[in-house]
């Protein structure tokens, strides 16, 4: 029986590559003990082909099982979020190599590699993963050929494997452009709050010039028009208004009334893509005005969402580059922007006395705060000193060297000290501008943190003091800040044209694919089928025409394999021969329709006895080989010699 006949190495040997390269992009969000379970299951199965030994016990595989799922119970401590479901997936994937005896075992490996390879894309649809999926597909393929035709070579597999995937590419393209889009993930299953690089609701010393390392992206804009200038580009984010005299968090109070915008000019239009982050804040530049997508703003002016940014998302921003904002501030947000834990900090708190007592107005004493910066010996630094318990104290009157939340978090505390409302905004300033797709790349390496401070009239005026001690960073970017950028990413640091220019194709090529394909959601759409002249279609018709144009698909596909089961198929000694009798069509003696080979070799050897010998040579090798049966290893090749050196 089919079901009983032992599987071949090479056939093992495709089942192992096919679930190694399924498995092999969760390595780096598996439990190394997994990995380790998954990597010793292969290889042990791998070695026992290649020996040739049969399989051991069938009590083991059920038991490694058993112990692998209360593993995953005391390291998840469930089996139903995403995080612990893919691991317990790959590795039964995994171990049911242990047990690969029959066919049947072999199909049920070639479905379960299936089904590993869409949970790939719970963790990144970048490009690549998607090229990467569509090589291990190719493998899936070929080892399920290798499993229906055992005599097949490897090249013919990989031939008809990749002609198989080449004739879905259409169904696949109807069904990406009609299928009905739903709104949030794909995925059924919940999101788990994966950890991401990024801005967090709190900062504290440090917490910033860390996150300046990375050089993940955090989100892309695309100017309508002409872009503002670098030292505009403030995208705002959390504010930080609690201060414990060691961390700055996000106000707790109440929500208060919404806030008020006036004097606005300089309008900037721009669509952003952001990355996802895990929080339910957007950024804009300051300040926006309009949204297109469902958001609110908070009576500090954060843009937020009511749900995580888990996905990738893009929306459309009107911001006021010029505004006055909350002229007419509630109490109690401004008694919020004063207040200071007792008793830390004395000499910030003593020089900050000194400045109201010398100074007249608000205006002066924060003028005064941004020359003590910039006069009294302050460096900007990736690499500040440790702070002691009196972080502000320790780092205005001794270390004097720091990030921009140092200057941010002591210039507020300074100016809370001296009676002026103040507190700590968070976000990005600049971004490297990317000419080829004319669209603004902001990175994690340019967070940043400001301060804001509220003055009678005027409203909640921007105060960014690490441009007082370094210019280049607002001006320029953080590599023309920093003294020593050797901790930056190198790409955030090269001066390479051909390095930037490849860094910039590469992510155009990322930005276009996350745009048309990832961001291909159901007002993309809608949009798309009001150009094609379907603006009212129904959900029915839209089923009916993704049928029918399926339908029409696999029936042009099926006629064409059709006319290739009644083509005319010859053999390889057949089109060696037919090339030797068209070489003599061309010297003038053409064979005709019912003439054999030997009555054709009579007539060519009259014509031509000067070659007689190799033309009979050729006509007996060709008979021996279509009527005579004989092996075609040995006959085959010296008849392909005879023609090919056949002249006339």
């Amino acid at each position: 029986m089919a079901e009983s006949r032992p599987l071949s190495p090479p056939l093992v040997y495709g089942l192992l590559l096919a679930v190694l390269m399924v498995s092999a992009p969760h390595a780096d969000h598996l439990p190394l003990w997994v990995s380790a379970v998954c990597v010793l299951a292969l290889a042990w199965r791998g070695y026992l082909a290649r020996i040739g030994l049969a399989l051991g016990n069938r009590w083991l595989p059920p038991v490694i099982t058993v112990g692998g799922i209360i593993g995953l119970l005391i390291e998840f401590h469930t089996l139903f979020s995403q995080e612990a479901s893919v691991t317990l997936l790959v590795m039964l994937t995994s171990l049911k190599m242990l047990e690969l005896r029959t066919p049947r075992d072999a199909t049920l490996a070639i479905y379960l590699s299936c089904f590993v390879i869409i949970t790939n894309f719970f963790y990144s649809q970048t490009i690549l993963t998607a090229l990467f999926m569509f090589a291990t597909l190719l493998a899936i393929v070929t080892t399920w050929l290798h499993l229906q035709s055992a005599g097949m070579r490897l090249k013919p597999r990989l031939r008809v494997a990749g002609l198989l995937m080449a004739q879905s590419v259409p169904l696949m393209l109807v069904l990406f452009i009609l299928f009905p889009r739903v709104q949030g993930p794909l995925w059924g299953m919940p999101q788990d709050d994966l950890s991401k690089t990024g801005l967090t609701d709190s900062m504290s010393p440090g917490s910033i010039s860390k996150l300046s390392l990375s050089d993940e992206i955090a989100f892309r804009v695309t100017f309508k028009d002409a872009p503002p200038l670098r030292e505009q580009m403030y995208w705002r984010g959390p504010v930080l208004t609690e201060y414990d005299g060691r961390s700055w968090t996000m106000a707790k109070g109440p929500p208060g009334r919404p806030p008020q915008l006036d004097n606005l000019s300089a309008e900037s239009d721009y669509s952003v893509m952001l990355e996802p982050h895990y929080k339910t804040w957007l950024f804009a530049l300051e300040m926006p005005v309009f949204t297109s997508i469902a958001s609110f703003q908070t009576n500090d002016f954060q843009l937020r969402r009511r749900n995580i940014v888990s996905t990738r998302l893009q929306y459309e921003v009107r911001s006021q580059l010029a505004f006055r904002a909350n002229a007419e501030e509630e109490p109690f947000q401004l008694r919020q922007a004063l207040q200071l834990p007792a008793g830390i900090n004395p000499r910030a708190r003593q020089l900050a006395q000194e400045w109201r007592k010398t100074y007249p107005s608000n205006d002066i004493i924060m003028l005064a705060a941004l020359r003590h910066f910039s006069q009294q010996g302050f460096t900007y630094t990736l690499e500040p000193p440790q702070l002691g318990p009196n972080a502000v104290d320790d780092f205005l009157f001794d270390t004097r060297a720091g990030f921009c939340e140092h200057y941010a978090s002591s210039f507020v505390f300074l100016m809370r000290a001296a009676g002026i409302p103040a507190r700590v905004v968070t976000g990005y300033q600049g971004g490297q501008y990317n000419a080829l797709g004319g669209y603004f790349i902001v990175r994690q390496s340019d967070a940043h943190a400001w301060a804001e401070v509220w003055l009678q009239g005027r409203g909640w005026v921007r105060v960014d003091p690490t441009a007082a001690v370094s210019p280049a960073r607002v001006q320029s970017g953080l590599a023309a800040a920093v003294p020593n950028n050797a901790a930056l990413p190198l790409m955030a640091r090269t001066s390479s044209a051909w390095l930037l220019r490849l860094r910039f194709n590469l992510d155009l090529i990322a930005y276009q694919w996350n745009q048309w394909v990832l961001g291909y959601d159901a007002a993309h759409q809608l949009s798309l089928l009001d150009k094609l002249g379907m603006a009212d279609i129904t959900w029915g018709k839209l089923a009916l025409y993704i049928m029918g144009t399926l339908g029409l698909l696999i029936g042009v596909f099926a006629l064409l394999m059709l006319r290739r089961l009644y083509a005319r198929r010859i053999s390889e000694a057949q089109r060696l021969y037919l090339k030797f009798c068209r070489r003599l069509e061309k010297s003038g003696l053409a064979r005709a329709t019912h003439e054999g080979p030997l009555d054709f070799a009579a007539r060519a050897t009259q014509a031509w006895p000067q070659h007689s010998a190799a033309i009979a040579e050729i006509t007996a090798r060709y008979v021996a080989l279509r009527y005579g049966g004989v092996d075609e290893r040995n006959e085959l090749p010296a008849l392909r010699r005879a023609v090919g050196a056949f002249k006339l």
